[in-house]
């Protein structure tokens, strides 16, 4: 059927309606619920940050600032970059600000996928992926992750991943650490990816928006830092998660030249550019507080923890995550088996909103015992969440 005037909307994106988050965002804020579902922190980030920023906006750079995104600002990521992980890029040529990660995946998505490419991913996969898929006319292929045991990590079977590759594919997609499971890919695996990327001939775009709050000495290895990788990887992170700014949309993509021109080339059609007090204070974060960002770290390990012994007391099965604001529950031993129907209830029931894991597969039966829960909240919400969890489970008993 044809778009017409009540259903105008091009047929490749009537599967996306409204998103989860806000779903379950609105449901928390009908029932009075507490929110562990979206992942956003409930405290701002490190407030000499927050005042280069400020005084940015005082000091007038409140008109358009270069498209590429402000010098001091690439300058400091490529700074970042090889001090953090030996990888030199040059910030004139190689270094792409963006409005958040969101757009860098969907401006990367869009330039460098035609029509009928195929493009490999992990699933369950973070939603706005298959919607830059689709807005692009490509192909998704998931590979899915799952527990290597109960309450372990999650983790893809290589011969998936080699299954998944056709003379059609162009791109794999990568998140690592990985929104929803947790899981923050070994070197091991990461040289399977690379070793398939480079026989095919294909780029890889990785999403590492976490690459900061990993847990348990677990150490965030990005993909480009392999053998022969850098020249076929379009890096993506953002200040958002590192510095508990996610209102801020600040994002950046790190790839060779030729890759950051077809980015940039789509990305001026859709925002051109963003933010120029944020982006410098951005910059300041970047080269001057890191250790703030060692200190967040620690503290959500902490909250990780305090949440995990919580979910487990109710009775969940417990994935503890390597990385991230997330931890995947399994219902299955509350005598479930739809984590769905399990999350839609809980905010009547229990006064607690997650998110069903099996929205962020292709493959629902990847997701469907899970749950996801945000822990990247104040302690004492963490504890009013699992108190009500308790009593809801003690009513079932």
């Amino acid at each position: 059927m044809g778009r017409t005037l009540t259903e105008p909307l091009v047929e490749r994106m009537r599967a996306y309606g409204t998103t989860i988050f806000a779903e379950m965002t609105a449901l928390a804020q009908q029932t009075g619920a507490v929110n562990l579902g979206q992942g956003f922190p409930d405290t701002d980030g490190p407030n000499a940050m927050l005042e280069q920023a400020v005084d940015a906006i005082r000091g007038g750079l409140n008109q358009y600032p270069p498209g590429p995104g402000l010098p001091p600002l690439r300058q400091a990521i490529a700074a970042h970059r090889k001090a953090r992980y030996g990888l030199a890029y040059d910030p004139d040529s190689e270094i792409l600000v963006t409005v958040g990660a969101t757009e860098a995946i969907s401006a990367a998505i869009l330039a460098l996928c035609e029509t009928g490419d195929e493009v490999v991913l992990l699933e369950p996969y973070y939603d706005s992926y298959a919607a830059a898929l689709s807005l692009a006319g490509a192909v998704r292929r998931p590979v899915p992750l799952r527990p290597v045991a109960a309450g372990g990590r999650f983790a893809f079977d290589p011969d998936d991943l080699r299954a998944a590759v056709t003379p059609r594919t162009r791109v794999l997609l990568l998140n690592s650490p990985h929104n929803p499971t947790g899981t923050a890919l070994t070197v091991d695996e990461l040289q399977t990816i690379a070793d398939i990327a480079i026989e095919h001939d294909l780029i890889v775009v990785t999403d590492e928006v976490y690459e900061h709050l990993t847990f348990d000495d677990v150490v965030h290895v990005p993909i480009a830092t392999l053998p022969g990788m850098r020249e076929r990887t379009v890096s993506v992170s953002s200040a958002g998660k590192t510095f508990s700014v996610t209102g801020w949309k600040v994002g950046w993509i790190c790839a060779p030249a030729a890759m950051v021109r077809a980015v940039m080339t789509v990305k001026q059609f859709l925002t051109f550019t963003h933010s120029g007090p944020m982006q410098l204070a951005v910059a300041h974060g970047l080269l001057r507080e890191m250790e703030w960002v060692e200190a967040l770290r620690s503290s959500l390990q902490l909250r990780r923890d305090r949440l995990a012994d919580g979910l487990a007391a109710v009775g969940l099965d417990v994935h503890k995550p390597e990385a991230t604001y997330f931890i995947q529950a399994d219902v299955r031993p509350l005598g479930l088996t739809d984590g769905e129907s399990f999350a839609r209830m809980l905010p009547h029931d229990a006064g607690v909103v997650g998110i069903p894991t099996a929205v962020f597969c292709d493959d629902p039966d990847v997701g469907r015992p899970f749950v996801r829960f945000a822990f990247c909240k104040r302690d004492d919400v963490l504890d009013e969440a699992v108190g009500r969890l308790l009593a809801y489970a003690g009513r079932r008993r």
